[in-house]
């Protein structure tokens, strides 16, 4: 035994980093899904209650919908897919726009 405690063993200071960042990935991840669904939804509404064509609330609901589970995925530690969805959701919303 080297006589230091277990949490100044660079092993243990290591996984404690480790845990650290997945957990700030998890809610990052969640947090962005969550807050692009909310726009996606909002900027939904709002065109609804336009004279935009349906297409482009329909693309803006998509696109929320898929950050919406990008946001789940994100809570449940699956980061790597939630980012490609966050992508994907908003790119749906992008191209939905371009119809107006």
């Amino acid at each position: 035994m080297s006589g230091r405690p277990d949490s100044e063993n660079p092993a243990d200071i290591a996984e404690a980093h480790e845990v650290h960042d997945a957990r700030r990935a998890r809610w990052t991840a969640a947090a962005a899904g969550a807050l692009l669904a909310l726009a996606g939804l909002a900027a939904s509404t709002l065109r609804a209650t336009g004279s935009a064509p349906p297409l482009v609330p329909a693309a803006y609901a998509l696109g929320a919908a898929v950050c919406g589970l990008a946001a789940h995925l994100g809570s449940r530690g699956r980061t790597r897919r939630a980012l490609w969805l966050l992508i994907a959701g908003v790119t749906v919303m992008a191209f939905g726009d371009q119809f107006d």
